[in-house]
This record gives C-alpha cells, structure tokens and sequence, in this order.
C-alpha cells in the first residue's frame, strides 16, 4: 500500500468512526483507481449476505476516497461532501466485497478543477461499483461529490 493509501486508511479510521466499524480497508491506490475491502464478517445481514447499508458506505466511501487522493496529487484543498447519489443492487454478495472507484473522463476533471480554482466550489461525478469475489459486479453507484474552500 502506497503511503498515499496509507494516510487514507488512517483518515477514514480518524475522521469516520462508521470506518471502523465495516471494517472498511484501502487495498490499493493505483492508476487513479481505489480499491476498497469490506469484509463479510462485519456487515453481514441475517440472509448471510452483505448488509446493503454497509455496501452503499463502502460505494459512497470508493468515491469520497478517490477524490480525496486525487485532489491531494493535484495540490488541491477544500471540503468534500456528496450531494446526490443513485444505487442499484444487482446481486446479493455472499462473502467479502471489493468497492471500486475509477478516474472520470480527463475533460470532466478538467473541468471541475477549473470551476473549482475559479469559484471555489465545484462539482463531479464519479462512478463506482461494488464487485464480489469472483469479481461480478453487484452493485452500481453513482454519486455527486461537491468540493468547496
């Protein structure tokens, strides 16, 4: 793990104590893509499958994460919060979940940091998506994310 990764974990852990309780992990910062794990074992339901409050955590949390780390390489400071979102659940998982969130186009970025360093306030998009071991995509996440001085 990156110690970019790293100082994440530790802020989800400090700065969102629900963190700590799904057992919410960085796997891995990598090419402008975060990796989240949440294990079965704390966010079980009593089906036996993920709790889809937790998975909607870890979803939102992919995102939050992802632009958290990418303003940080950008040089770039404010407060994040999300705006909107939409979820749709596609299959019940099983066992233990990765949540994933992946770069937007390179235009929309663009265009957000410009409005941001104009205005100092900006919106995104980012899209993730909760996949189960067998990497099956069981959860689509669209979320609003807001950043302002």
């Amino acid at each position: 793990m990156s110690a970019t990764a790293e100082s994440l974990q530790a802020l989800l852990y400090e700065e969102i104590p629900l963190c700590r309780a799904l057992q919410v992990r960085v796997e891995r910062w990598q090419d402008h893509q975060l990796c989240l794990s949440l294990p079965l074992a704390a966010n079980g339901n009593p089906h036996g499958t993920q709790f889809g409050g937790s998975l909607y955590c870890a979803a939102l949390l992919a995102g939050w994460g992802w632009l958290h780390l990418r303003l940080a390489e950008s040089g770039l400071a404010g407060a994040v919060v999300i705006r909107n979102a939409q979820i749709s659940y596609l299959l019940p998982l099983e066992g233990d979940a990765l949540s994933r969130c992946s770069a937007p186009a390179a235009e929309d970025w663009q265009r957000f940091v410009t409005l941001f360093q104009r205005r100092g306030v900006a919106r995104l998009t980012l899209n993730s998506e909760v996949l189960d071991a067998e990497g099956r995509v069981a959860v689509q996440f669209s979320g609003e994310y807001v950043l302002q001085r």
